[in-house]
Parts: structure tokens; sequence; C-alpha cells
């Protein structure tokens, strides 16, 4: 990314989206930006593994977990999955686990927390739908923007 997020919202104002919700960054890669794919999920991984194991082609997938770190949504292996297939990022209204295995992996990750519990496994949740938390509406096809500042979203 050659612009950071402070220097695209100067630049854009308010055509772009500032997300307030104060996300942590995982992932072994600082700065990510791709198109966005959505997945709406409770405490359950099954639906976002399975999409994380289709090709990613630069794209960031935003989790809505309805802000719960009861459970972890994402852990180092579904990480690792997201990496291999040529995801960009991942951004996650919710917990991840497996912290230190995640901040080798060659992945944006922005989450709430940790947590080791893991995820329930029973697929339910919606996939490519809006999302709205933290002040912004991720929508499917837009783009996002991520840096050790924040997020930015395009309307």
């Amino acid at each position: 990314m050659a612009t950071n997020t402070a220097d695209l919202y100067d630049e854009l104002g308010e055509k772009i989206q500032s997300l307030s919700l104060q996300l942590q960054l995982f992932g072994g890669v600082s700065k990510f930006e791709g198109s966005i794919r959505t997945v709406k999920c409770f405490e359950d991984n099954a639906l976002l593994k399975s999409v994380v194991s289709t090709p990613g082609n630069g794209a960031v997938l935003v989790i809505d977990g309805a802000g719960s770190v009861e459970r972890a949504l994402m852990g180092d292996m579904i990480a690792q999955i997201a990496a291999d297939n040529g995801w960009a990022g991942v951004v996650i209204n919710g917990a991840i686990r497996d912290r230190v295995a995640i901040s080798e992996i060659q992945i944006g990750v922005k989450a709430l927390g940790t947590n080791p519990r893991k995820s329930t496994k029973t697929g339910d949740g919606e996939s490519d739908v809006v999302l709205e938390f933290g002040g912004v509406a991720f929508r499917p096809g837009a783009k996002l923007y991520s840096d050790e500042d924040g997020i930015l979203v395009e309307h």
C-alpha cells in the first residue's frame, strides 16, 4: 500500500468511512488493502473457513462476529489457509486465538482481542451481505484500506 490511511483520509475526507472500533493488529502484515468480502457469524467459524478456502484474489474478508470475544473465530490454521489462498487480510469484529503463530503468517489480521476458546462448527451465518459495525458499512466489492492507524472503507 503506497498511501497510509491518515494521508488517504486527508485526501478523501468525507468520501471515505473511518472505522471507530479499536481493533488490534495480529497478522504478520501490518498494511493491507483489497476488495471487501463479508461473513456474518456468531461464535461459529465453519462458514468463514469455507470462504477463506476459496481463492481470495487479494480481497479482505470482513467478519461480523457481533463483537463477541467469548470464542475465537480464527486461529492459526484458518489464518494460514487464508494466506495460502491469496487473501490480503481479515478484519474481525470478534476474537482470534493463536496470537503468536498468527503474527508470523503473511496476512493482515485485525480483531477485537484474543481468547483460546475455540468456536462452534455448525456453519450458521451469511456471506457476501452488507455488514455494519463501528460506524461503517462494509459492502461486498467496496475497497478497504488498513494500517497501524486504522481502517478506511469506501462509501
